[in-house]
């Protein structure tokens, strides 16, 4: 099984050296990772510039760009052959709920399902200092069992672990994307030259109560592993919208 790995945080992350050592027994790896840190980035593609690519170790490249940027190339520009699995993580920092889809680290796991690969996004549910081996424990025998019931091409998964001791997790749940609750504030500061400058603040997220959300499982102790559907159309809106009889004006 040849898999590509990349992340988010960055190809000096403990949370990627973490992945690869949960990894490596399952597979031959291919890494591919951004040279700094891009949290946040959502599916953001380089398309303005070249993208700089530098050998970190044999198998090991960092790119100065995107994770989407990187699983691009992972598929198309450095693998000799087609990768059987895309793995993303294991991110510092949840990705639940609505954050989904603002975050590297799931956008690197969509593109790989894009290019028909199965995919998996895993992230450790804290910002605090933690350790990531029990986190790279339950990595290498996640993706052990999914590899052993098969995982379709249009496969993508987001798996948030929770913060603590392997004994402490109760086990894994199937789940559902939360609801964050925002309370995002703008904050405006002056720069030594007088200029205004904003950073996008606001208090701890929160989130609606569900017991068959991803949130609620980590709160629980659960490990959540959430199937994502990248099928965006409502077809119901398309079925009730087509009753509306829509025309262009002719008299424009």
């Amino acid at each position: 099984m040849d898999i590509l790995v990349t992340n988010d945080d960055g190809i000096h992350a403990e949370g990627l050296r973490a992945l690869r050592r949960a990894l490596r027994p399952l597979g031959n790896l291919t890494v591919i990772a951004p040279d700094r840190e891009q949290s946040a980035a959502s599916h953001a593609l380089t398309l303005h510039r070249p993208l700089r690519i530098k050998k970190v170790e044999e198998g090991v490249l960092s790119v100065d760009g995107t994770p989407t940027d990187c699983v691009l190339l992972g598929v198309h520009g450095f693998s000799k052959r087609k990768p059987g699995l895309v793995v993303s993580g294991i991110n510092h920092g949840p990705n639940m709920g609505n954050d989904t889809s603002y975050s590297g680290t799931v956008a690197a796991a969509i593109e790989g399902t894009f290019l028909g690969i199965p995919s998996v996004a895993i992230s450790l549910a804290t910002w605090n200092s933690a350790s990531f081996e029990p986190a790279g424990a339950v990595v290498h025998d996640l993706i052990k069992a999914f590899l052993a019931h098969g995982l379709g091409e249009g496969t993508c998964l987001n798996v948030n672990i929770p913060p603590i001791a392997r004994s402490e997790m109760k086990g894994v749940r199937v789940t559902r994307l939360g609801k964050r609750v925002y309370r995002d504030v703008i904050v405006e500061k002056t720069d030594p030259r007088g200029k205004a400058y904003y950073w996008i603040g606001g208090e701890e997220p929160t989130w609606e109560e569900d017991e068959l959300s991803d949130f609620n499982a980590v709160s629980e102790r659960y490990v959540s592993v959430t199937p994502l559907s990248l099928e965006l159309t409502d077809y119901k809106a398309v079925v009730d919208m087509e009753s509306w009889g829509l025309t262009l004006d002719r008299t424009v």
